[in-house]
């Protein structure tokens, strides 16, 4: 994960992952604009059975068009 990262933000990256080898944390999330879309971010901690630490998941989802849904739909709509 290091190395996918901006330098200046590696420290926050190796302080994630310190925590998840630990076992005090099990999921770290942060949210960013870039330009117009908001980018939400969620690392996660992959543990066995054990809880044996095993890596780490990032999850990375553009929700711009999830946070201007407004009103509510119910019923299964398929988008072409």
């Amino acid at each position: 994960m290091q190395y996918c990262h901006p330098p200046k933000s590696v420290h926050i990256v190796n302080k994630i992952l310190a925590d998840f080898k630990d076992g005090s944390q099990d999921k770290a999330r942060f949210w960013i604009r870039m330009g117009s879309r908001f980018i939400y971010i969620v690392y996660y901690a992959v543990r066995d059975r054990n809880g044996t630490y095993l890596g780490t998941l990032e999850v990375t989802q553009d929700i711009t068009g999830i946070k201007e849904l407004e009103g509510e739909q119910r019923l299964l709509h398929y988008e072409n």
